[in-house]
């Protein structure tokens, strides 16, 4: 439930994998012979693709889009170079469809913006690792945005530690978030911290523990305190030192019920609150949790059944600027107030192509991450504990996929949606087509360091 993985372990379980007879055999030997040189001491690499990018919507996820775009050029090149444990990447990208996304933080009054998709440098050992730049990370079960950490928002530069063995690791990640102003012009700074405990006792079971937070203030520092991965933040900092940074506590379970059925949870609670009716403070809890359901389809195909939930003030709290986001953007999930079924079905397409038809509905409510924190009076009890205002339900079929053929790659998604109550009108109704393409061909060359 973490990723990115390292390329090594997962050539280390394809080695492992016993194919003899099964459908997947030629695609698990192309992976081998791909990443086998991922192994090699001293390497380096180096891969440009240029091609063209479309989309109906100038944002990146399908169930809110926002912004108009169209048919557009991209470019990225990727350099790689590797010295025994130590690694760095860098991977700049030509991406204009960024100004018409609302999400970007960066420039809109550009015709050709950049950014940095991935720039890091890594060490790895046996018991541990390091990594300091940018990447896009996602803490908790795939095929939607994790609550802790996710892909949602651009990638920030952060500073990142794991150490531990397969059965039991600690994992650690910092950053300053962008910086924000106040009413009066003062600039506030922000910062983010998380780690995670995992333990696996099983090769079917895993559990782990996690907390994040953002603090954020005037003139504000990023304290010791708020950045110790081995201390509760929540015991020594909410409930000891002072309560100034919003802590969120949360738990992972993966757990492989038989050979055909795996289930996986992910838990978050940011405040648990029980109205008292002789007191003012009458604040529904704060929560967020996603459970899913996946295995095996037929010979060679699988399915996955996610249902994923977020409360009506999640992420947010009584000082905005201790919100769960980046420029206005969530670090996990991106709405609250919400909830979200869904369900996927992977189909291979020879060794080198994937299709995932979808069928999802989702209800969004009026709450939204920049909408101010309600005051912690009577007043606040009128607020559900999901869904405020006129409930928007969308559903959506759709199919995603990605091929490659020699230099040429493609990754596109799209669908349908019939939206009810559209835009919180009660009664509106409206059908759309929400898609995605993206198309490269690219050249690439690397190989061992004398």
């Amino acid at each position: 439930m973490v990723r990115p993985f390292r390329r090594s372990d997962a050539l280390a379980a394809l080695l492992e994998a016993d194919t003899s007879g099964a459908p997947g055999r030629r695609l698990v030997q192309e992976l081998r012979g791909a990443w086998i040189q991922d192994t090699f001491p001293a390497r380096w690499g180096f891969e440009a693709r240029a091609g063209i990018d479309a989309a109906s919507a100038g944002n990146r996820d399908p169930l809110h889009p926002a912004g108009e775009t169209g048919l557009l050029p991209y470019g990225e090149f990727t350099g790689t170079l590797a010295v025994g444990p130590m690694i760095g990447v860098t991977r700049p990208a030509i991406e204009p469809r960024l100004t018409d996304d609302p999400d970007w933080p960066g420039r809109h009054d550009l015709t050709v913006v950049g950014r940095m998709a991935e720039a890091y440098l890594s060490g790895q050992w046996k018991y541990g690792n390091f990594f300091l730049g940018t990447m896009d990370r996602q803490w908790g079960p795939g095929m939607a945005p994790a609550i802790p950490i996710s892909p949602y928002a651009y990638p920030r530069t952060e500073f990142a530690f794991q150490v531990g063995t397969p059965k039991l690791s600690l994992t650690a990640n910092s950053a300053q978030l962008t910086d924000d102003t106040d009413s009066l012009g003062a600039r506030i700074h922000r910062y983010w911290f998380a780690h995670r405990v995992a333990f696996t006792p099983s090769r079917r079971l895993s559990v782990a523990l996690w907390e994040t937070t953002v603090i954020g203030g005037a003139d504000r520092e990023f304290d010791g305190r708020w950045r110790n991965p081995l201390s509760v933040l929540v015991l020594s900092n909410q409930y000891g030192l002072g309560a100034d940074g919003n802590v969120m506590v949360g738990a992972d379970v993966a757990w492989w019920a038989s050979r055909r059925l795996r289930l996986e949870g992910q838990f978050a609670l940011d405040d648990l609150n029980y109205p008292d009716p002789d007191t003012d403070d009458q604040t529904p809890s704060r929560y967020a949790f996603t459970v899913t359901a996946s295995g095996p389809l037929a010979r060679s195909m699988a399915w996955k059944a996610l249902y994923t939930q977020a409360s009506s003030l999640v992420l947010r709290t009584f000082e905005p600027y201790e919100t769960y986001a980046d420029a206005g953007t969530g670090l996990g999930l991106g709405f609250p107030d919400r909830d979200q079924l869904s369900l996927f079905v992977t189909v291979p397409v020879g060794v080198t192509s994937v299709l995932s038809p979808e069928l999802t509905v989702q209800r969004q409510g009026e709450g939204d991450l920049d909408d101010p924190y309600p005051l912690a009076d009577a007043s606040a009890g009128n607020i559900p504990t999901l869904f405020i205002g006129t409930t928007e339900t969308t559903w959506r079929a759709a199919v995603g996929g990605s091929s490659a053929y020699r230099g040429v790659r493609a990754a596109w998604n799209a669908g349908v949606h019939y939206v009810q109550d559209a835009d919180h009108v009660p009664g509106a109704t409206r059908t759309e087509f929400q898609g995605r393409i993206r198309i490269t061909i690219g050249i690439a060359t690397g190989g061992q360091l004398p």
